[in-house]
C-alpha cells in the first residue's frame, strides 16, 4: 500500500512537469515562428502522445502559453503599476507590454484557428487584476466612467488581432496602442507616437500573416 500511496503524487509531479515543459517548449517553438504539435513534443522532450494526453488541440497550447506569458511577464508589471501617479498611462503601457510579448511568440497568434476567442477567456482572468487600476483611472478622469473591467479583455484582444502579427512594428503598435486609448477618453486625447518611415504598415503585416498559411 505504501508504494501506491507514493504512486500517485509522483505521477502528479511527472504530469506537472511535462504541462511546465510542454509550455515553455511551446514560447519557444512559436517565437520562432509558426511550428506544429510535433515540433512542440520534440522541443520539450516529450512523445506526441504525451502532449495530446495533456493538450488535446492547437488552443490548448495557446491557452498554455498565454496563461504563462500573463503569469510571469505582466502580473509583475501590474502590480509595479499599483502606486503609478497616472494611471492611464500605467493601463496603456501594460497594453503595449502585452502586444510586445504576444509578438514575441510570432507564430501565438496564427497557430490557433480562434486565437481571439482563446485569448478574451484568457484575459478575462487577468480583467480582475487590472480593475483596481482601470477605477483610480476613472476617479481621476482619465478613462471613461462606462467602461468596464469586463470590457478589458475584449478591448485587449481587438488590439492584438490588429497589432500583434509578426511584421507589426514596433512604433506602429505604440502609435495605435495610444490611439486606442484616446478613444476611450477623447477630450484628454494625447499626441500619437511617430510613425517611423522606414517600418511597414499593417497592410504589410496583414499580408505576410495571410500568404504564410499554417502548417500542421
Amino acid at each position: 500500500m505504501a508504494i501506491a500511496n507514493d504512486r500517485a503524487p509522483r505521477r502528479r509531479v511527472d504530469a506537472r512537469s511535462s504541462i511546465e515543459r510542454i509550455t515553455a517548449a511551446g514560447r519557444v517553438v512559436l517565437g520562432k515562428g509558426e511550428g506544429s504539435l510535433e515540433q512542440i513534443a520534440a522541443e520539450a522532450g516529450v512523445g506526441i502522445a504525451t502532449l495530446y494526453r495533456h493538450f488535446p488541440n492547437r488552443e490548448a497550447v495557446v491557452r498554455a502559453v498565454l496563461e504563462d506569458i500573463l503569469e510571469s511577464d505582466l502580473f509583475p508589471l501590474v502590480e509595479r503599476a499599483a502606486d503609478a501617479s497616472d494611471t492611464r498611462q500605467a493601463l496603456q503601457g501594460i497594453a503595449l507590454s502585452l502586444l510586445d510579448l504576444i509578438t514575441e511568440e510570432r507564430g501565438l497568434v496564427t497557430f490557433a484557428s480562434n486565437f481571439a476567442d482563446v485569448a478574451v477567456d484568457v484575459l478575462q482572468h487577468f480583467s480582475a487584476s487590472l480593475h483596481p487600476l482601470l477605477l483610480r483611472a476613472q476617479e481621476a478622469g482619465e478613462i471613461r466612467s462606462d467602461l468596464t473591467a469586463e470590457d478589458i479583455p475584449h478591448f485587449l484582444v481587438m488590439a492584438v488581432a490588429g497589432l500583434a502579427l509578426p511584421s507589426a512594428a514596433p512604433s506602429m503598435r505604440a502609435r495605435f496602442v495610444a490611439l486606442l486609448f484616446d478613444s476611450l477618453n477623447p477630450a484628454n486625447a494625447t499626441p500619437l507616437p511617430p510613425l517611423l518611415a522606414d517600418e511597414n504598415d499593417l497592410r504589410d503585416a496583414v499580408g505576410n500573416v495571410t500568404k504564410g498559411g499554417r502548417r500542421s
